[in-house]
């Protein structure tokens, strides 16, 4: 865990990977779309994995950090987050697909520059080989014709939908047995209940259409039941859970999901744009601080 403090004296608490012997360099903040909303979002990339930062807010909570005490008691916090629900829209733009035609075929580094996202460049990296399980991928030798010596390849990717189903399913089967060893409760419910609730959790990361609808059709459910089922957790939330995926709109709202109080609105948080070095958005504390007791 790590507390620092900015320019402005405003001091954040987060909770995050360290680095530490196998990192190659300080985490990064990206502004990267969400891939169900749109809308920009923070992502924390270290240790070349991407992770979403949670913010967790409650009343009447400080931090005690070392011999100072910070009023503000909200947490963020960084979990794991794989890329390729990130790149699902990127990449079905990238195609191009018309009709019934499969959609062309791109470079990774094309398909990257996102106008007003530089973020999504420093994916590149990682994204080679995790974005191979979704894609077709096709590499395009470079011989040198005297010698008759290949001198390099270039990989040419185009997503497939066939693929993106396995990959949904796998995703899918995987939470539901995860879910069997979390909360007895759900062992004594039936399977169609869990695999309800498995493809929800999916859903917060995808837009119904067309993938949502896909992979309900593929699994025989219906997405009524999903929406049903949404409602009922946002009824039955508390109000100061985690919110996920912070957003660039200055606070920690959960996409596609809203408390079921809303008499008391949250402090907003502001949230920085672009890619920044983590160490740049926070600054070692300073003993200006007031003391703690």
């Amino acid at each position: 865990m790590s507390w620092w403090e900015n320019a402005d004296g405003e001091i954040r608490v987060l909770i995050a990977p360290d680095n530490g012997t196998s990192g190659t360099a300080a985490g990064n903040l990206l502004s990267l779309c969400h891939p169900k909303s749109g809308i920009a979002t923070d992502y924390l990339f270290i240790n070349e994995g991407l992770h979403e930062l949670q913010w967790f807010k409650k009343s009447h909570i400080s931090w005690f950090l070392g011999d100072y005490v910070c009023e503000d008691g909200s947490l963020y916090l960084s979990t794991p987050v794989d890329p390729v629900f990130i790149m699902l829209p990127i990449f079905v733009d990238a195609r191009m697909k018309k009709g019934e035609e499969p959609g062309k075929f791109r470079q990774l580094d094309e398909i990257l520059y996102i106008e007003g996202y530089p973020g999504y460049q420093h994916l590149l990296p990682v994204l080679e080989k995790s974005m191979g399980i979704v894609c077709e991928v096709k590499a395009q030798r470079w011989t040198y014709i005297v010698a008759q010596c290949e001198i390099g390849s270039t990989k040419f990717f185009r997503l497939d939908d066939s693929k993106v189903l396995a990959w949904l399913c796998a995703k899918v089967d995987r939470l539901k047995q995860t879910l069997l060893t979390l909360d007895k409760n759900y062992a004594a419910q039936d399977e169609k209940h869990t695999l309800i609730e498995a493809v929800s959790i999916v859903r917060e990361y995808m837009r119904d259409e067309p993938w949502v609808e896909l992979l309900c059709n593929h699994l025989r459910l219906n997405l009524q039941d999903l929406t049903i089922r949404a409602d009922d957790n946002c009824l039955s939330a508390p109000d100061n859970m985690p919110q996920r995926s912070v957003q660039e709109n200055g606070g920690g709202e959960s996409t596609n999901r809203k408390t079921a109080k809303t008499t008391r609105q949250a402090k907003k948080v502001k949230v920085e744009k672009d890619s920044h070095n983590i160490k740049d958005m926070f600054s070692r504390a300073t003993r200006s601080r007031t003391k703690g007791p």
